[in-house]
């Protein structure tokens, strides 16, 4: 069980290696083979540090999962503060929503940091709060949901639903490289972006303001459902285009 005891901020540059020295030995030896005493010779500080700092061994995987996570959200508000700003036409939006979602394919999707999320999360879920434990949370997809609200602010989108539209914009580009692919990292392959450009076209079809057609899908209503997600990260979950039920006559 983790620990209950009042835990120590101490040294910034201190929990830094710490925490580097930790990821770095459960990611090459497994959590049950890491010691603390191994972390700590790594870190180059004392046993007594890393239980003054973390408490535990399981405090500790938490807090490397947890760090790794922060490090890709901000990567993902680093991503949506150099694509989607200072739009102002709605013609431009294609190209930038275009934009955004190659840069999350390459830049996060293809980084180390989230293979080492994927890897510690898949291997030690055991050890982790619960399974599936996500330290993101919802945090990429609240991110992207205010952005497409200043949108809609802005006369570019007619958005009733800011979180909904950005479940569905996430389903209709990572979710179908997901579901076709097996994965939506584009760094390794080519087939993602013509899945994400046409998941951007069919996103824009139903929320671009001025378009041709109904209004956009009101809650409940949407362009497409969620799906269970296969990816242990969390990260831009698996979401899968709703699948109309077919009737046959007789």
């Amino acid at each position: 069980m983790p620990t209950t005891k009042t835990l120590r901020e101490g040294s910034t540059r201190k929990r830094a290696a710490i925490l580097t020295a930790a990821r770095e030995l459960f990611l090459a030896d497994g959590f049950d083979r890491s010691s603390v005493d191994a972390v700590a010779a790594r870190a180059e500080v004392s046993k007594r540090t890393v239980y003054d700092y973390f408490g535990d061994k399981q405090t500790l995987l938490k807090a490397v999962v947890d760090a790794v996570g922060q490090s890709l959200i901000t990567t993902v508000r680093r991503t949506l503060d150099d694509t989607l700003t200072d739009l102002t036409e709605v013609a431009d939006l294609e190209d930038a929503l275009v934009t955004f979602s190659m840069r999350i394919s390459t830049d996060m999707l293809g980084s180390a940091e989230y293979a080492t999320l994927q890897r510690l999360v898949r291997a030690e879920s055991g050890h982790l709060p619960h399974r599936g434990y996500n330290s993101m949370a919802d945090a990429p997809d609240e991110a992207l949901a205010e952005r497409f609200a200043a949108f809609a602010a802005a006369g570019l989108l007619d958005v009733p639903d800011p979180r909904l539209a950005a479940d569905q914009f996430i389903a209709l580009t990572f979710g179908v490289a997901l579901d076709r692919l097996g994965s939506a990292n584009a760094a390794e392959d080519t087939r993602v972006r013509p899945l994400v450009v046409e998941g951007v076209r069919t996103f824009l079809r139903a929320y671009r303001r001025g378009r041709a057609g109904a209004a956009a899908p009101r809650p409940g209503e949407g362009v497409c459902t969620v799906d269970q997600a296969p990816d242990p990260a969390g990260v831009f979950r698996r979401r899968a285009p709703a699948r109309t039920a077919t009737t046959h006559p007789g």
